[in-house]
């Protein structure tokens, strides 16, 4: 029974009809020849284009975004130091060295590697060796490592992405979706901006090898600062990119894609398109009311909801539709409210397309009302929980 009324209460809206802020063209006026699609605004995580997001696809190289996560992280907490040095290993040297013929560093076998060269192997040259040799020094094992990368997968918030090990190399375990890896580079972004750098590097020379950066979109101007490209023969080709350009900064992920001609070409459209075509928007100021919650035995009835900071979205230049703001609460707040307590969210959509999730708090008091307004509310609960 309580399973009912939470699951009524959690879907009772508010609706808000924002004739202030006009939205955009729809999405459909724009393609790209991709399957799985995700691309945002990356400083007010506004959704600008998203097509199959959450389906779970083979992470090939993507999933290096997440070995190096777990790299930061050691760092950060002071459990390694870049000048820390692995040894190369043979499983290290044969699944993702010379002999493999896949991205490598060119780590000669038995020597040791400081670990800010690793990080450098992984950013310019995707190699699958220091990878490797990144999770054996660090977790003792490559399957150990990648347990520990899918465990701070769950700790970010994600839920469908796993891996089988520390280089996405072919695996049915090495899985991601287009939303998490976006979510996965924007936390790369706020968490670490200190070690963004490396993806920046134009070259890399290891062993008296020395290879350009395999990001092809660097060379295009188009103001891309990261991360990285995959492919696998299921997938297809993908790539995770961050922009910074004109004041505004994205992040896309795309997948499905038939070749590397096209996934640059595609990228280079869905970049081009995305910086031209919108433009920022502010809905709510900062303290400014967005809607007011029901409030359950107070001495008052409602407890006006505020976000905790300017709300704007990037929108269509064009945009003729009305965008529409839904706060989600469980009815009713409680009494006694605080200011500052979270109660809910507030979602923005345009037409079908859910732009923003904010966070919304209450902005003022409510204390306990009399008795007889409390059973007052209570009969009113009751109704609506019968209903």
């Amino acid at each position: 029974m309580h399973r009912r009324l939470f699951a009524f209460l959690v879907f009772s809206l508010s609706f808000l009809s924002l004739a202030h802020a006009q939205s955009g063209a729809p999405q459909g006026a724009f393609d790209v020849k991709a399957k799985q699609v995700y691309l945002i605004e990356a400083e007010t995580g506004t959704v600008l284009f998203a097509r199959a997001e959450d389906e779970a696809v083979p992470a090939a190289s993507l999933a290096k975004l997440m070995t190096l996560a777990t790299v930061f992280k050691a760092l950060a907490g002071g459990e390694i130091t870049l000048e820390t040095q692995y040894p190369v290993t043979e499983h290290a040297w044969r699944t993702g060295g010379a002999p493999s013929r896949t991205s490598t560093m060119f780590a000669a076998l038995k020597s040791n590697v400081r670990v800010e060269d690793l990080i450098r192997g992984v950013a310019v040259q995707f190699a699958n060796d220091a990878c490797i040799i990144l999770g054996e020094g660090i977790a003792g094992s490559e399957a150990a490592f990648a347990e520990r990368m899918t465990k701070e997968a769950r700790a970010l918030g994600l839920q469908k992405s796993t891996f089988a090990n520390a280089t996405g190399l072919p695996n049915p375990d090495n899985k991601v979706t287009m939303r998490e890896m976006v979510m996965l580079a924007r936390h790369l972004q706020t968490a670490y901006p200190g070690y963004m750098r490396y993806y920046l590097e134009p070259e890399f020379e290891w062993n008296k090898i020395k290879q350009r950066n395999r990001n092809p979109l660097l060379a295009l101007n188009l103001g891309v600062t990261g991360f990285v490209t995959g492919f696998s023969e299921e997938g297809g080709y993908s790539i995770v990119a961050a922009v910074s350009r004109e004041g505004k900064r994205l992040l896309l992920a795309m997948g499905g894609m038939e070749s590397d001609k096209a996934r640059i070409e595609e990228s280079r459209r869905i970049i081009e398109w995305a910086l031209s075509s919108f433009e920022r928007r502010t809905l709510f100021r900062e303290g400014e009311t967005i809607a007011d919650a029901s409030v359950y035995g107070g001495d008052a009835s409602t407890v006006a909801l505020v976000a905790g900071e300017q709300v704007d979205v990037f929108l269509p230049k064009d945009n003729s539709q009305r965008l529409v703001a839904r706060v989600v609460y469980t009815w009713p707040v409680r009494a006694p409210v605080e200011p500052d307590q979270p109660v809910g969210t507030l979602k923005i959509w345009n037409e079908k397309q859910l732009l923003r999730e904010v966070p919304v708090r209450t902005a003022g008091t409510v204390g306990v009302g009399s008795l007889r307004s409390r059973a007052l509310d209570a009969l009113i609960e009751l109704f609506f929980f019968w209903i």
